[in-house]
């Protein structure tokens, strides 16, 4: 591939400067690595597990292992691992109707959630089942960098009301607020119980799993989820989603999912286990690539003068990196960059669309083995001011470099 010499030299620079990140990064892939392995090796992982199943999938003993390394894995009691989870959306409702019951409330405190759960929280009249048509409450805080003005926020409201679960999106969807660490997702979850100690702490935990050495079930989390196409599926899962937490939750959960009564007793493997434990296994590797990816592309586009949260320097707790790049044409040219440096469908051009579940027109690149996977690299973002877009993934570094690049070199021809 051949770029301009500006391109060349600004990338040459912004490997020097993500030297020292990059060694943070790969300390922190080894110990997940570590912290994986030893949940393989401690439940026996045999070959036995990757055994198809059909029908009613009773005895299932890779589904049933498949969940005990993930919960010792997120340091919990239980999970529910399954690949007919059809995305996050789906994994994260699911937890939802799970756990809530008719007049309960709900209080999220990072701000309003990622814009496809909206139909989830409340349709407005038009009767799909959500939260709202069986009269559970979802209010909302902005989240505050000024602790004490945030946490007094929290305080207020808890105080005066009953609120039977606590709702924190870990990552920040389409804002650029600052992504949630495990430890700080700990510090909330105890300060809001230290109010109502029966009060349910739940975590939107996708694009954040492997993005550091501990997990929000680590720091008192009693429910998280996510999608096994982002950090968790190691960009070899085919699909899936993942509930993980305390035990009675996740069993609540897996009758939402199933049926009451039926719960994680059923469900066929068809045989795709052999991915889903293959990919958790690659997972921390391929997060680490990820997060190359992210650092490298804040500091290329940083040289050449724009502005990126975080920035290449700063300690990440996601893989997601936001550029703003302040005009329309910019974002779709950055987004047609991506898609022509991609290895599956490089042919093809995004166009802004009218995608469901979102408010404004979005604009998506993905040339993914792995329809729609968020853990290979992808950008996407809003046609609203200030014209911003969000890169995720990279599953092979030295491939999304060339993917970030190809962006950078399309965007400079806007501005020339």
């Amino acid at each position: 591939m051949e770029f301009s010499k500006k391109i060349e030299e600004a990338s040459n620079k912004a490997l020097e400067l993500c030297k020292k990140m990059f060694e943070e990064i790969e300390s922190v892939e080894e110990y997940n690595q570590q912290k994986v392995l030893k949940a393989f090796i401690k439940n026996e992982v045999s070959e036995s597990h990757f055994v198809e199943t059909t029908g009613y999938g009773y005895n299932d003993r890779g589904r049933e292992k498949l969940d005990e390394v993930f919960a010792d894995i997120f340091g919990c009691e239980d999970a529910l691992v399954r690949h007919n989870f059809v995305s996050g959306t789906h994994t994260l409702s699911t937890a939802l109707f799970g756990v809530l019951r008719p007049k309960d409330k709900v209080l999220c405190v990072t701000g309003v959630p990622y814009d496809t759960l909206s139909d989830v929280i409340n349709s407005k009249g038009k009767n799909y089942g959500s939260l709202s048509d069986f009269d559970i409450e979802f209010e909302y805080i902005d989240y505050n960098k000024d602790e004490n003005a945030y946490f007094e926020t929290i305080k207020n409201k808890i105080s005066k009301n009953k609120y039977k679960l606590l709702y924190i999106q870990r990552s920040r969807g389409y804002t650029l607020r600052d992504s949630l660490s495990s430890k700080k997702i700990g510090k909330i979850i105890d300060f809001a119980k230290n109010i109502d100690n029966k009060i349910i702490a739940m975590v939107d935990n996708c694009y954040g799993e492997f993005a550091e050495k501990h997990e929000p079930t680590h720091f008192g989390a009693d429910l998280i989820a996510g999608s096994l196409i982002k950090n968790p599926g190691g960009g070899i899962a085919p699909s899936g989603g993942y509930i993980a937490g305390k035990k009675a939750l996740v069993e609540q959960c897996a009758y939402r999912l199933t049926a009451p009564g039926i719960g994680k007793e059923i469900g066929a493997n068809f045989g795709v286990n052999r991915s889903l434990f293959m990919g958790i296994l690659n997972a921390p590797h391929v997060v680490a690539e990820a997060k190359k990816t992210a650092v490298f592309a804040a500091a290329l586009f940083d040289i050449l003068g724009y502005e990126v949260y975080p920035k290449y320097d700063e300690t990440r707790f996601d893989i997601v990196q936001s550029i703003v790049l302040e005009k329309p044409e910019s974002l779709i040219n950055f987004c047609k960059g991506i898609q022509a440096a991609s290895p599956v469908d490089s042919f093809v051009s995004p166009e802004p669309w009218d995608m469901p579940g979102y408010e404004n027109k979005i604009i998506m690149a993905a040339g993914t083995f792995i329809s729609g996977s968020s853990i290979e690299l992808s950008a996407d973002g809003p046609l609203k001011n200030p014209y911003t877009v969000w890169v995720q993934g990279g599953a092979n570094f030295y491939c999304s470099k060339l993917g970030i690049m190809n962006a950078a070199e399309n965007v400079e021809v806007v501005i020339s």
